[in-house]
């Protein structure tokens, strides 16, 4: 007899026969694979990072406060107006280079145009403020004094909401998110990347501050919007809105950062890493690199606006001068000196080249430039991670020194 299994037709066969049938092979053993384990979601932050942020959320809320408006200005602890002023400045800074990293450091995108979206979000809140004049303008007049004084009769369209705090606040991430929309439709649908987007988005911004420097678009002019009194009906020349609008600023760059740092822990971010590490191969994987590209360059865009909003309060005005190629370029070298895919280092870069900038422009106004520059090119030569990837460096090799 074969030894070749039979079948079960044969088996019936060979019973009505009378033949003896062999029992029936046993079942092939089942096949064991080996368990996969998918790695867990890491942690929003670690427990030395949720330390930092809570000692940052102290100082900002509590510290900050108690230094400026209780401690005498006579002590040595007491932190002056004009300090407050300038960290809240560089926050508003700390926001923008932050925005400048979701798409620069997780996208792969340089964008040379998101001082245009600091901007148009600076002179949304100038609208609201300026109406909040009221007639304690030169002219006593409801309209704005530069309307006043290039005769014009009513307010044109696009001031419509103005007068209203919570649409303008609106309109303070609508406008820029909805041009970067469209922008980023056409450019990211045309394939547009690398120098050539750079290029287009410095171009964008160049465009849109000379049309602000026109009188009749209804903006100021090249004297912008100046000379605040109230925000919310409350006088803003006084060290407690001040203060306020510091913790305000504060609790914002918090509150961005966490975002930001769920964002790129997700799906939506390893995607974003994809494309910037490998546009094509994320096509292949049947991802449409379009929807990404576009949501992300839109939320960094809105950021960008919330920060040009808190920023013009703090600084009493707002004129084309700050959509400039240069602002952008100079949000890009925050990011880049503080180390780019980081989160923290952009906001610390911002803090570093404010700061110094602050320093250089008081003692050697003449020389901020060519040190800006040379600080560029060192940092792109010789710390490609920028400060933070150079610190996370050496505390890693003294870790390996000490094991």
């Amino acid at each position: 007899m074969s030894s070749t299994p039979m079948s079960s037709i044969e088996r019936a066969l060979a019973a009505e026969a009378g033949t003896e049938v062999p029992p029936p092979p046993p079942p092939p053993p089942p096949i064991v694979r080996p368990a996969v384990t998918l790695p867990g979601r890491a942690p929003l932050l670690t427990r030395p990072g949720w330390a930092a942020f809570f000692a940052a959320l102290l100082a900002v809320c509590a510290l900050a406060p108690v230094l400026n408006l209780w401690v005498p200005e006579g002590s040595a602890l007491h932190l002056s107006d004009y300090t407050v002023a300038v960290l809240g400045r560089i926050m508003c800074y700390a926001i923008a280079a932050l925005a400048m990293d979701l798409i620069w450091g997780y996208t792969g995108i340089l964008s040379l145009g998101h001082g245009l979206f600091f901007a148009l979000g600076g002179y949304m809140m100038g609208m609201y403020l300026m109406r909040q004049i009221g007639l304690e303008g030169n002219y006593k007049s409801e309209l704005p004094d530069f309307m006043v004084f290039l005769d014009w009769k009513e307010l044109p369209w696009h001031w419509t909401f103005s007068g209203s705090f919570v649409l303008q606040m609106i309109l303070v991430v609508a406008v820029p998110g909805l041009l970067a929309f469209v922008f980023g439709y056409f450019a990211f649908r045309s394939r547009i990347k690398g120098v050539y987007f750079s290029i287009i988005t410095q171009a964008l911004t160049f465009a849109a501050m000379l049309l602000f420097f026109r009188n009749e678009t209804g903006f100021g002019g090249n004297n912008g919007f100046t000379d605040f009194k109230r925000i919310v009906d409350i006088p803003i020349a006084t060290q407690q809105m001040r203060m306020t609008l510091f913790v305000v600023t504060g609790l914002t760059l918090l509150g961005f950062f966490l975002f930001a740092r769920w964002l790129v822990q997700s799906k939506f971010g390893r995607v974003l890493q994809a494309i910037r590490d490998a546009e094509s191969r994320v096509m292949f994987s049947g991802y449409n690199p379009l929807r990404y590209k576009l949501t992300i360059w839109t939320l960094s865009a809105m950021m960008c606006g919330v920060a040009g909003a808190l920023y013009v309060p703090q600084v009493g005005i707002i004129n084309p001068t700050e959509m400039s190629p240069a602002n952008s370029i100079e949000i890009a070298i925050w990011a880049a000196v503080g180390g780019r895919a980081t989160l923290i280092g952009p906001i610390v870069g911002a803090f570093l080249v404010s700061g110094a900038k602050s320093w250089f422009t008081t003692v050697f106004p003449e020389y901020w430039l060519y040190f800006l520059g040379a600080m560029f090119i060192l940092v792109t030569l010789y710390l490609p991670h920028g400060v933070v990837g150079l610190a996370r460096n050496l505390l890693a090799r003294g870790k390996e020194e000490r094991a």
